[in-house]
């Protein structure tokens, strides 16, 4: 940390290879091309080797400080990407959504990833987003400038397709 504040660029490579799998798993989540997927690492690592004056201990740990940076980075790309609105169909808000309970509650980390995979992109961000992060429908919506009777179809979705996988594990 003391490196990456004095800009020392092999502290810096040694903390962006240290966390290089966590944050490739994470955005991972939200891009299918590798391309995106490093796209993505690269601007957040960029935003926290700017911004790591800005990191203050008493509020948290480090990790989830650079976690939180990085997949704000992703999202601000999806957002950015004019392509990104072929992903979503818009929908009404008039179906009812009710999330009963987190699929993913009883799982580690490895089976939460393989389960993921298996769904469609846009629907395992929203789905990472609300379950795996804690985002609500409206702060969703909001990030990926989608409706939220969008973001509810797709945890619906999601919900319907995890109970086939769950059902008829792999």
């Amino acid at each position: 940390m003391a490196g990456c504040r004095r800009q020392e660029r092999q502290s810096q490579e040694k903390l962006y290879r240290q966390f290089y799998p966590v944050l490739f798993a994470l955005c991972k989540n939200f891009f299918e091309d590798k391309h995106d997927i490093v796209t993505a690492i690269n601007n957040g690592m960029l935003k926290v080797f700017t911004h790591i004056d800005q990191y203050d201990a008493t509020k948290g740990e480090f990790f989830s400080w650079m976690y939180t940076t990085v997949r704000n980075a992703a999202l601000t790309l999806l957002r950015d990407r004019k392509t990104q609105q072929f992903d979503y169909v818009e929908i009404e808000d008039k179906m009812g959504f009710v999330a009963p309970e987190n699929p993913f509650e009883q799982l580690s980390g490895t089976d939460i990833y393989v389960y993921l995979m298996q769904l469609p992109v846009a629907t395992r961000r929203i789905c990472s987003l609300y379950y795996m992060d804690g985002f609500s429908v409206k702060e969703i919506a909001s990030s990926l400038a989608i409706s939220e009777g969008t973001v509810k179809w797709h945890l619906s979705e999601s919900r319907n397709r995890l109970k086939v996988i769950f059902e008829n594990p792999l």
